[in-house]
């Protein structure tokens, strides 16, 4: 039975969510049971997308993220594919309507980091973001409003600032990798081998201001999405105050992590936080 497949389907998504990122995971558990499927699809596509360009280094990236987006397009055309990632996630595109822009944006920012090392000025570190980050943003978006496109054009700058600032804060963190092991540079003007205290200021100061405009797209969330969302919102905060905290050099050679009794913590926060209504 289809649907019976379309189940483990799902449930595969889920299972590369919870193995990839234990703290998205966890925001997502707090979304209504209704819409985390589908974001634990919207997940499962983006996470192989990006783990063709950044972690398979001894095999064909070029020619398995092409591969990747033909399947996904023979899925959209067939209704099935028997990758279960790509199966849920067009089962997701398809009830959610989320439009091909979108898709076509993420896969031209993945494709990127097979040909592009450095990003110089600072229309192709924002269009990098747009495609890499915010059209997820939005993807979830269209999950987060079910159809109401009127909620949806409303909260779409804020949802796009959301994915810019959780893109960001995971560039800052993984400045060590990015740097020594895949050689990328996306802080246009910033050099990564003298990385100072004032370059650090200004990406911070950045990403603080993204935060500040997401959260006003946060309190607005329909209640199926909001919880979900500010956790992942308070724990990406928690990591940003923990870079800040952290000297430069330290970033340049060491991946900084929230520990899991601090996210425990986050959660608890968030929680109490919630249901006093003050998000």
């Amino acid at each position: 039975m289809k649907s019976l497949y379309d189940n483990v389907s799902f449930k595969c998504s889920k299972l590369v969510t919870k193995n990839y990122s234990t703290s998205f995971s966890l925001a997502v558990h707090m979304l209504a049971p209704g819409i985390r499927d589908a974001i634990y699809s919207i997940y499962g596509f983006v996470r192989f997308a990006d783990e063709i360009v950044d972690s398979f280094h001894e095999y064909e990236k070029e020619y398995l993220i092409d591969d990747f987006e033909k399947e996904y397009y023979k899925a959209m055309q067939l209704g099935i594919s028997l990758n279960p990632i790509l199966n849920s996630f067009q089962h997701t595109v398809k009830q959610f309507n989320i439009t091909d822009d979108l898709i076509q944006a993420f896969l031209k920012s993945m494709k990127l980091d097979l040909i592009k090392s450095n990003y110089n000025t600072q229309t192709e570190y924002e269009d990098y973001i747009y495609g890499s980050a915010d059209v997820v943003g939005l993807m979830c978006l269209k999950v987060f409003v079910k159809g109401n496109n009127q909620k949806y054009e409303q909260l779409k700058n804020e949802a796009m600032r959301l994915g810019s600032a959780f893109q960001k804060v995971n560039f800052l963190r993984d400045l060590k990798d990015d740097n020594l092991v895949l050689n990328r540079n996306y802080f246009p003007g910033v050099n990564l081998n003298s990385f100072d205290e004032n370059a650090k200021t200004a990406i911070i100061n950045e990403i603080e201001e993204d935060f500040k405009v997401a959260y006003q797209g946060i309190v607005k969330l329909p209640i199926e999405a909001k919880f979900g969302v500010y956790t992942a919102f308070i724990y990406y905060k928690k990591l940003l105050k923990k870079l800040k905290n952290t000297p430069c050099s330290e970033i340049g050679n060491s991946r900084i992590r929230v520990s899991n009794y601090t996210k425990a913590g986050l959660l608890a926060q968030s929680f109490v936080t919630y249901k006093l209504k003050l998000v």
